[in-house]
């Protein structure tokens, strides 16, 4: 593999992990399937691209980072979503899930008999 393509295998990964420190930055509801595969997806990125131009610091902190990852993803897929169970992100519609929740309604603030 040339070193140019090596770099731009490197660049890809860099991306990756900007692009998931990004959104992890500016996400209210972190996706942790995602965020893990894009930062494992980076870390085999720039081991790639370090088997080109090989540096052992760099190696270590990405087989690190990928191990990390690796097992956050693993943790994220095994653990059922907070939402999962009651319609909410299983492609069912808002209301139909709201509907379906089998809790009681919570009282309104409003006093009983008023309009």
């Amino acid at each position: 593999m040339s070193h140019t393509v090596g770099d731009i295998i490197g660049l890809a990964g860099s991306a990756l992990f900007i692009a998931a420190f990004a959104y992890a930055n500016v996400s209210k509801h972190l996706n942790k399937v995602l965020f893990n595969l894009a930062n494992l997806v980076g870390a085999i990125l720039l081991l790639v691209s370090l088997s080109v131009s090989f540096n052992l610091a760099a190696v270590v902190l990405e087989v690190v980072w990928g191990a990390i990852a690796g097992v956050g993803l693993i943790i994220a897929l095994l653990k059922p979503s907070p939402l999962q169970g009651r319609g909410l992100g299983e492609g069912h519609a808002a209301g139909q899930a709201l509907r379906d929740d089998p809790r009681p309604p919570t009282p309104s603030p409003q006093g009983e008999g008023e309009i």
